[in-house]
């Protein structure tokens, strides 16, 4: 039990000595507790690794991206478990097993986790930012606390959350990049976005053609020049009403293979069709809308 003496101060009753020990400062004539200090004034720094050179101030950040937000601890798999042996190696690994089966504790967990772990994935797959992470996994609870998974799959309501995402995000991502990566078909991902718009009201609307441009420039190897023409042919195409009703990545692919033959680049409509996972006939009657 640490204690000190305060010689800066004195009572304030029978001006006598002070003493702090622990969280309070006492009077060592009358016995009069003068202050009480509960603050911990220990280091703020800890080291999770068993090396000072990586000092860290707090835990884990909380994260949407968990079932349990990120909270509970986890028995993971360190050096130290390694250098386990025979009976204590099969306590260790019994015990991690008993732990994951109890940070579950219904199936509505159960299929969060799986939900969560599949959203991660995908969303790792696509190079997509961690708000788009975040906010595909809040949607998913949304989903599940007004019902609407019943009778449809997990996996395409997690892919149904991302594209949702990027949708109102305003993230270029096509169905067909989403669904290639996912393991839902088409049929399953569209079924449970409509229910997600239909029954959430999603503040989606028309997809702009312009957050398709920068994207497919790079992929196509065109110079910045390109990509600010084609823009300027989607402003075009918007004022002839030629977007509305059409795929919106095949009329930036229109608007990439216009400013491409513009500028004499070598770029063929199977390369800008492809891009865009359209037809080159979907992009020639673009095309040609936007030469007339």
């Amino acid at each position: 039990m640490s204690q000190t003496h305060s010689t800066a101060e004195t009572c304030p009753e029978c001006r006598g000595q002070l003493r702090t020990r622990d969280a309070e400062t006492v009077c060592t004539e009358c016995g009069l507790v003068v202050a009480e200090d509960r603050i911990d004034r220990g280091p703020e720094w800890r080291s999770f690794d068993g090396d000072d050179a990586d000092r860290k101030r707090t835990g884990a950040p909380l994260t949407r991206s968990r079932h349990d937000r990120g909270l509970t601890t986890e028995i993971g798999y360190g050096k130290r478990s390694t250098r386990l042996t025979g009976r204590k190696r099969r306590r260790v690994a019994r015990m991690r097993r008993q732990h994951d089966r109890a940070r579950i504790s219904s199936k509505a967990e159960r299929n969060r986790v799986y939900a969560f772990t599949e959203i991660r994935r995908l969303v790792g797959a696509l190079q997509l930012p961690e708000n788009v992470r975040d906010r595909a996994c809040v949607l998913f609870e949304s989903a599940q606390s007004e019902d609407l998974l019943r009778g449809r799959s997990l996996e395409g309501f997690a892919a149904a959350t991302v594209y949702a995402t990027c949708r109102t995000a305003a993230v270029s991502r096509t169905l067909a990049e989403v669904v290639e990566r996912s393991r839902a078909d088409r049929d399953e991902l569209k079924a449970a976005y409509d229910a997600l718009n239909r029954d959430l009201g999603l503040p989606t609307g028309p997809i702009d053609p312009r957050e398709y441009l920068p994207r497919f420039a790079s992929e196509l190897d065109l110079p910045v020049a390109a990509e600010r023409r084609a823009r300027e042919l989607v402003g075009e195409a918007e004022d002839r009403n030629v977007v509305a009703g059409r795929n919106p990545g095949g009329v930036a692919a229109a608007c990439l293979y216009a400013a491409a033959r513009e500028r004499n680049h070598d770029l063929t409509q199977r390369e800008a069709a492809d891009v865009a996972d359209v037809t080159p006939v979907t992009l020639r009657s673009t095309y040609y809308d936007l030469q007339d």
